[in-house]
């Protein structure tokens, strides 16, 4: 496929995540400076850092790591609580997806190479950071949070949150699945199988599956839940629905590149924006089930 041809939806992504996470962190920040000025330092300096070390590791591209910081800020901000502590916010999931992720992209690099499916030296572009966490970052950020507490939407009175954290974890976790399990399904599995036919087809071919592949991008999903469980003192409901939910994301993914982006209707951003939204969607459908059918001791 032409990579010209659908560059519109690389754009749109973008245009659907930054306007929106930029005025989030602008308000958060001038919040949160009549609150408490530590929370600014921290998420900033901590965001600043983090794209830092993306760029340096060439992991992404300057204007991906700054848009990699952006969104980093948005989602520390919107996870922060009192008293402060910034490994209790979102950071801590975010950064085990992105040395998850980056591991993967380096393992069997030569290989990748040589089927001519390794990521460009360069890192990964703005569209790609936002296509990945613009999703977790949308339905945390603060407006979200405020217009479903304004509705009395699917709050969860247990926690200390609203559904929108849960629907954000399982966005993160199914971005660290996917690039996962694309990754390492080269390295570990000899031919993938398409999910739609189960037809033999060649490595990195949209919508192709492995056995091995899947595995990896499973329990990278389930460490990524285990982190962001831990950091937002969740507990076994929350675990639960973002991994169940990242899983679901996963193979709808795999459905997205098996049909539309190989009829090339969609690009690889708009599939991966569709696939982490695709894992909110369902963490808030297990969100507002869940509770009713099973006993109050597994919440």
């Amino acid at each position: 496929m032409d990579p010209t041809k659908l560059a519109w939806q690389s754009k749109l992504v973008l245009l659907l995540v930054l306007p929106a996470v930029a005025a989030d962190v602008a308000w958060q920040a001038y919040a949160q400076t009549i609150a408490t000025s530590p929370v600014v330092v921290w998420t900033f300096g901590l965001s600043a850092l983090l794209g830092l070390v993306a760029w340096k590791v060439r992991s992404a591209t300057p204007a991906a790591a700054a848009t990699g910081a952006l969104l980093t800020a948005s989602l520390m901000f919107s996870t922060a609580s009192q008293p402060y502590i910034p490994w209790q916010t979102n950071l801590v999931p975010l950064v085990v997806l992105l040395v998850l992720t980056a591991l993967a992209t380096r393992l069997g690099r030569r290989r990748k190479e040589q089927l001519g499916t390794a990521e460009r030296p360069s890192g990964r572009t703005s569209s790609q950071v936002a296509a990945n966490l613009g999703v977790a970052t949308l339905f945390t950020c603060q407006v979200a949070q405020s217009w479903q507490m304004s509705l009395g939407w699917l709050h969860l009175a247990r926690l200390p949150f609203t559904a929108a954290y849960i629907a954000g974890l399982a966005a993160l976790c199914e971005a660290a699945a996917d690039t996962v399990s694309s990754e390492l399904g080269q390295v570990l599995s000899g031919s993938p199988r398409m999910i739609t036919t189960f037809r033999v087809a060649a490595p990195g071919t949209d919508g192709a599956i492995s056995l091995g592949g899947t595995l990896a991008g499973v329990i990278a999903a389930g460490i990524v839940a285990t982190a962001g469980t831990l950091a937002l003192r969740g507990d076994l409901f929350l675990f639960a629905v973002s991994w169940i939910a990242s899983v679901f994301g996963l193979c709808f993914d795999s459905l997205l590149g098996a049909t539309l982006e190989r009829s090339e209707w969609l690009n690889n951003d708009a599939v991966n924006f569709l696939s982490t939204a695709s894992a909110a969607a369902c963490a808030l459908v297990l969100v507002a089930t869940i509770p009713n059918l099973v006993p109050s001791t597994l919440r």
